[in-house]
């Protein structure tokens, strides 16, 4: 669903995929590149894996480096309609969110010091931004740093969001007390969520 090739890939040859494994949890996985260019699918380590099992749908697949050389996974809220498990407010999960990991090193991945839920009681601390449904697509603009991330909404708008460059993370982009601009839940409040630009 994901592929992403790090900064270094060059020296390292080491590159990333997402997918979906045969009991439907999602997978994060480190491979290496052979000298004649391709991939050799013994070399895998996983890095991460997040169950994912009761439903089929909504397993995100988005993965890429940003600028500050982190990899950025953006998972789904655990699939059904409305989100029934409850993930994308639940900061808890690593499911409806954007996670910021640290993937230089030999072993599996590291936490980034400066993510923003560090030491917070309740929150995971992989997690730079949740309350998203389906993030399926993200994007660093490669010439200002700025990101985006394209989430899918249940029935009435799909969204984009957005985080300019050197943003410190954190944010909450309100699935499912909204959806896109609108109240998902009747009476929702908007306090503290960050709304789409588009």
């Amino acid at each position: 669903m994901g592929l992403a090739f790090p900064p270094d890939f060059s020296q390292s040859r080491r590159f990333y995929l997402y997918y979906t494994d045969l009991n439907g949890d999602i997978v994060v996985s480190r491979f290496s590149g052979r000298t004649d260019g391709s991939g050799d699918p013994q070399s895998e380590q996983v890095l991460l894996t997040i169950p994912h099992r009761q439903f089929a749908n909504h397993n995100g697949g988005a993965l890429v480096f940003g600028p500050d050389g982190f990899l950025y996974v953006g998972t789904g809220d655990g699939g059904g309609g409305g989100d029934p498990l409850g993930n994308g407010q639940n900061s808890a999960t690593l499911l409806g969110a954007v996670l910021r990991l640290d993937v230089s090193g030999a072993g599996g991945y590291t936490t980034p010091p400066a993510n923003p839920f560090v030491g917070r009681a309740g929150f995971r601390e992989e997690l730079w931004a949740y309350g998203l449904r389906n993030p399926w697509r993200i994007s660093f603009d490669r010439m200002s740093g700025d990101f985006y991330i394209a989430d899918v909404g249940q029935n009435r708008a799909e969204e984009i969001n957005f985080q300019p460059a050197n943003d410190p993370g954190g944010q909450n982009y309100g699935w499912n007390r909204m959806e896109g601009p609108s109240c998902y839940q009747t009476g929702c409040s908007q306090s503290g969520l960050t709304l789409p630009v588009w």
